[in-house]
């Protein structure tokens, strides 16, 4: 992957991009301990499984969760707080946005276009191929496409994340590889990242990937169905 100082993370529902946001934050963090690292929870549209349930492995780690305004409250409706800038006004920080709601939260990014655009940032769409809307080629294409538009930016690469939770094999990720390689080839948007809970591959499966940069993670936000 780019070593890009924000990655911004969108998907669809169920795509994981909480979970990897969390991990990429944590990893940006373990790999320079004196690197200020912030996150942004900037999920207003739902407010459940959101990386600002792990916000306590975040702080125990030294990095900066930014939430909505009322984020685990009953308030329906969170606001985006303004801290979110401080990623643009302090390049000693690095960053990463998870972005909820499909293209509906993918809107908010439009209204930031100025400032990414003079930023050094870049967006990938989290994939699960084992969820509804994103299980073949076509439906990820146009889900793509959806959250270009509503962004106003460009997809950078996709996020192999294909899971079903604690059930997940090797073939459930190695299916998804298959499925995002045809996608990169008609896109011509690469697969940048292939993503897994630590135990589920082996160092010898992962020589059969298309895309062989892997982050193991660690859960640290509860799901339900």
């Amino acid at each position: 992957m780019k070593d890009s100082r924000l990655k911004i993370i969108i998907g669809a529902y169920g795509s994981g991009k909480s979970e990897i946001s969390v991990n990429l934050a944590l990893n940006m963090k373990k790999d320079n301990p004196a690197q200020k690292v912030l996150l942004a929870d900037l999920d207003i549209v739902n407010p459940f499984y959101r990386s600002s349930d792990a916000a306590k492995e975040l702080e125990n780690n030294g990095i900066r969760l930014i939430s909505p305004m009322y984020a685990n409250s009953n308030v329906d409706a969170p606001v985006l707080s303004g801290e979110v800038y401080v990623i643009f006004d302090d390049e000693n920080y690095m960053g990463v946005f998870d972005i909820g709601g499909e293209d509906m939260g993918a809107t908010i990014l439009g209204s930031m276009k100025t400032r990414l655009d003079n930023t050094d940032a870049e967006l990938l769409m989290a994939v699960n191929t084992r969820r509804p809307f994103t299980s073949g080629p076509d439906e990820i294409i146009i889900m793509a496409s959806e959250l270009q538009e509503a962004s106003k930016l460009k997809i950078k690469g996709f996020i192999n994340n294909t899971n079903i939770l604690e059930q997940t094999t090797f073939e459930d990720i190695l299916e998804g590889d298959r499925i995002l390689k045809e996608v990169s080839d008609r896109t011509g948007i690469p697969v940048v990242l292939t993503t897994f809970m630590d135990g589920v591959v082996t160092d010898d499966q992962i020589s059969r990937l298309s895309c062989k940069e892997v982050m193991k993670m660690q859960r640290n936000i509860k799901y339900a169905y």
